[in-house]
């Protein structure tokens, strides 16, 4: 009998956050992140010595932390897809599986998912320092701490989340 693969008709979790109606959750859930990132960067950093007050600061830059937040989340994810896709073409079964269904099942889906994180988070830095603040925060070290901060405070973990966690029956 000829074994059925499957792994190509389950969208693995980091793949359904783009797909309505999770993507309102997504989008909730990332506003809310940001929010707090950026409310603890304006503290942790005394931005009120260089800003107006908390509101405008928030006001002025949410939108756009979160848009690029959520903008490299999506190129991270896209690296993933690539992977599943091409996976076709040559990669290991057990691999395209862990990268799309278990991480954990595998590790150089670990390590591959690591690494999309990784680069999500280098994104999330380029955006924040180059786009969102260099009219906010003048002083590059600053800015620099600023950046680095929410790009690591909001890493994508949901890429590490295994979809059987949320399938039934497989």
């Amino acid at each position: 009998m000829k074994q059925i693969k499957l792994y190509n008709l389950i969208f693995p979790i980091w793949f359904l956050l783009f797909f309505p109606p999770v993507i309102f959750i997504t989008l909730i859930g990332n506003l809310i992140i940001d929010s707090l990132v950026i409310i603890a960067c304006f503290f942790m950093f005394n931005l009120g010595n260089t800003q107006n007050n908390l509101k405008t600061f928030y006001k002025r830059n949410i939108l756009n932390v979160w848009t690029f937040g959520f903008l490299a989340d999506i190129i991270g994810a896209f690296l993933l897809f690539l992977l599943v896709i091409w996976g076709d073409f040559g990669l290991p079964d057990d691999l395209i599986t862990g990268i799309s269904y278990d991480p954990f099942s595998h590790p150089l889906a670990v390590i591959i998912i690591l690494f999309a994180m990784l680069v999500s988070t280098v994104f999330i830095f380029i955006f924040n320092y180059k786009f969102t603040f260099p009219k906010e925060i003048k002083e590059q070290k600053l800015r620099l701490k600023v950046s680095i901060s929410i790009a690591i405070l909001t890493i994508p973990w949901t890429f590490l989340l295994p979809a059987k966690w949320f399938y039934d029956g497989f």
